[in-house]
């Protein structure tokens, strides 16, 4: 990776800093939407004053393209995206977004016109999600375009949904279908059909779940967001609880689409260990007591158990879901 360039405030791709400000103050001070934390941008941080009676929740994302999105992507998809899976991880808080921070590698040469995409992106979802660009940073790179957004939410203290809570028996439920966004991604390719855009569109915009705050704080006893697969992250939530859980597959939420994919599966169980384990769906799987989960109006796939481990099933069968997602590194 080529050298950071470095300058006071944001550093930037271009070896001049006035052409650095320049964009700033053209691409990104309208981002904070004149929210006073972050002075304009004109300075090297961001000042956010405590809210009584509210904890501040953070979360961290990244994109890189080729990695996270097709490489040619639309940039402004490439940084709604971005916005969403950090959003997706506050919804699964029972979290209120409030802003963001923005790091931003640009790959060497990489064009004016990418860069007012990428800005336009951001523009459309802060406004859609009530999100101001508190800071940040910009420098260029000799790889692909990375970018991180670092995100803060508010909640009122002491009821952050965590991922750990959940006991044994709880039951296990998930929010909207299962295995569209790996599903989006194999048509993004073009390895399947899809022949009105539904499985890309949930892929490239998945919609953060933020209308299941209330929900959540008011019966979950953990939660996760579905994006490393909907196996691995009730993993998860079973690993910080310090128990095990149970899945039965042959339960999970599916699209038409994705239910017409599975039916054209010569094995019904590996498909199903497919879709539960693709990631990038940007759901929420949660765990609430027994006489709590009918109230969430959720689908419910499983069961919290003592001991440690997962177990998954299909008609009643164990079945092998290997490491259950995506793994990171």
């Amino acid at each position: 990776m080529a050298p950071w360039t470095r300058w006071r405030r944001m550093s930037a791709a271009s070896e001049r800093p006035d052409a650095e400000f320049g964009e700033i103050a053209r691409l990104f001070r309208p981002l904070t939407r004149g929210a006073p934390e972050a002075f304009a941008l004109l300075d090297d941080a961001a000042a956010i004053p405590s809210r009584t009676g509210f904890d501040l929740v953070i979360t961290k994302d990244a994109v890189v393209e080729g990695v996270h999105t097709p490489v040619g992507e639309d940039p402004a998809l490439i940084a709604r995206k971005l916005l969403r899976a950090n959003l997706s991880d506050l919804a699964a808080k029972a979290a209120e977004p409030f802003g963001y921070f923005l790091a931003i590698a640009w790959p060497k040469g990489y064009a004016a016109q990418g860069r007012a995409r990428f800005a336009a992106g951001l523009d459309l979802d802060g406004a859609a999600f009530d999100l101001k660009l508190l800071g940040g940073d910009t420098v260029s790179s000799a790889g692909p375009l990375t970018a991180s957004v670092t995100m803060l939410g508010w909640v009122a203290t002491g009821t952050m949904v965590r991922r750990a809570g959940a006991k044994a028996g709880d039951r296990v439920l998930v929010s909207g279908t299962i295995g569209d966004g790996w599903l989006g991604l194999a048509a993004a390719r073009g390895e399947i059909a899809d022949p009105d855009g539904y499985l890309v569109g949930r892929y490239r915009l998945p919609q953060p779940r933020l209308d299941l705050r209330p929900l959540l704080l008011a019966h979950a006893s953990a939660a996760a967001d579905v994006s490393d697969g909907l196996v691995a992250d009730a993993g998860h939530i079973a690993t910080a609880s310090g128990i095990g859980v149970r899945l039965d597959l042959d339960r999970i939420p599916l699209s038409p689409q994705a239910a017409l994919w599975l039916a054209a599966q010569p094995d019904r169980a590996h498909g199903l260990i497919a879709l539960a384990t693709g990631g990038d769906d940007y759901e929420v799987v949660c765990t609430a007591a027994p006489d709590q989960a009918e109230a969430m109006g959720l689908t419910q796939i499983g069961e919290m158990t003592a001991g440690e481990g997962m177990t998954t099933f299909v008609d009643g069968r164990p079945v092998d879901a290997g490491p259950g997602g995506w793994r990171h590194g």
